[in-house]
């Protein structure tokens, strides 16, 4: 039975570079993965007056979420911190309080920026928001990838062999990590 992983892009840019990550990363999997990508472009700002009743879309968000058996959370930097929209995904999946969907299911973290510390400094403030919610992430290994035109195709194929074997083990450890909870 192949298990279900939801994606999480944080960038809803047309030409992200980190949809091309992640776009590499499902295509490094291992087999027996489903991988869906959570569309986040169309859902409103999280307003707690609608945690009773939340809009459509983020009902679609939450029910891929509930059914998930793990998270990969690819994020761009903004500011030195993660960006909007997948600030509001998890602002909305967490409520109304008390009613989370986001406690227990296993996660990881990567990203890619043209900077020089990547998205270091966006996946230390996701690992913190993770925690708070419950979430174990993987530690180990890290990805923070230093984007260069053509690194990554469009269609997902990584064109430097090493940094393919490092996505290649990074998605690995991912899927074993997410084996422990099963």
């Amino acid at each position: 039975m192949a298990r279900n992983i939801v994606v999480l892009v944080g960038s809803i840019r047309r030409d992200s570079i980190n949809r091309k990550l992640a776009r590499a990363l499902v295509k490094l999997a291992p087999q027996g993965f489903d991988f869906g990508f959570a569309k986040l472009d169309d859902l409103p700002l999280f307003n707690q007056d609608h945690d009773q009743n939340a809009p459509p879309e983020v009902e679609r968000v939450k029910a891929q979420v509930k059914s998930a058996n793990g998270l990969l959370f690819i994020t761009p930097e903004h500011n030195r911190s993660i960006p909007t929209a997948l600030k509001n995904v998890i602002d909305w999946v967490s409520r109304p309080y008390g009613k989370s969907l986001w406690p227990g299911k296993p996660a990881a973290i990567a990203g890619a920026s043209v900077g020089a510390i990547s998205t270091a400094v966006a996946q230390a403030h996701l690992r913190s928001m993770l925690g708070y919610l419950d979430i174990p992430s993987m530690g180990q290994p890290e990805v923070y990838i230093r984007y260069t035109d053509g690194l990554i195709t469009d269609d997902g194929d990584v064109t430097n062999e090493s940094t393919r074997k490092f996505l290649h083990i990074f998605m690995e450890r991912y899927v074993n990590w997410i084996d422990k909870f099963a």
